[in-house]
């Protein structure tokens, strides 16, 4: 894919790994929709891009967001071509001490959301025959650890539902994929060192958001008979 002209939607644009995603698919020509839930950083974001942005202030879980940013695309610019699943949250802790409503919310933003947004879009890019869907999952989906079972079967089953996807929209011409990331830099890891919870980051060199915005492009500017299906980046000082 071409992406110069091209529309792709941003969810959870406001930091890390979507801001540098956002950055990166506006260097390559496309033009962008982003969304998360700050919008003053949605607003400074969309000011620093080299193209077009429009942007929306929502909550990704909201059930309606998903249908209001394709309609903002095809409004705004008349096309879609790209959704980027990025937006998620964190839970983790031991079973005495994990946060039962943090687990649920992060049910709702890492995997329920995901899905609605991917049919939501898959509709629209399946009745033009084109496009691409990218889910942004993580290293955690193949490894777990006893304080983060919920987050990596969180997005265990977000690598499921989006195989799933992919085989059923194979012949459609709409390319479906994941990317797992291993540690990366990103103000989750601002949150856990203010609770004062070990940080693996601190431990290992991590990737840097721009990192995994990088392969995001890659996988998108394949040529049509190709598609990156799962797409595995870690840390080279990373033991996985």
């Amino acid at each position: 894919m071409n992406l110069a002209g091209k529309v792709a939607v941003v969810t959870g644009a406001s930091s890390g790994i979507g801001e540098a995603i956002a950055h990166e698919l506006s260097r390559a020509g496309a033009r962008l929709v982003v969304t998360a839930r700050r919008l003053e950083r949605l607003e400074a974001l969309a000011a620093s891009l080299e193209g077009e942005c429009v942007t929306l202030g929502a909550p990704i879980e909201d059930p309606g967001t998903p249908q209001r940013l394709l309609d903002l695309a095809l409004s705004r610019f008349g096309r879609v071509d790209v959704l980027v699943n990025n937006a998620g949250v964190f839970a983790s802790g031991s079973v005495d001490t994990i946060d039962l409503d943090a687990v649920a919310r992060m049910v709702q933003v890492n995997l329920q959301a995901v899905i609605r947004a991917s049919y939501v879009f898959a509709r629209a890019l399946k009745a033009q025959q084109s496009g691409a869907i990218v889910n942004v999952s993580s290293v955690a989906a193949y490894l777990s650890s006893s304080s983060v079972g919920a987050y990596s079967g969180v997005k265990h089953a977000l690598e499921v539902f989006t195989t799933a996807l992919r085989v059923e929209l194979g012949k459609s011409g709409v390319r479906v994929g994941s990317i797992a990331p291993g540690t990366t830099e990103t103000e989750i890891f601002d949150h856990l060192r203010a609770q004062g919870q070990p940080v693996r980051a601190d431990q290992t060199p991590p990737l840097r958001p721009a990192d995994i915005a990088a392969a995001v492009r890659f996988m998108l500017e394949q040529p049509e008979r190709a598609n990156v299906a799962r797409l595995l980046l870690v840390s080279a000082h990373e033991s996985v």
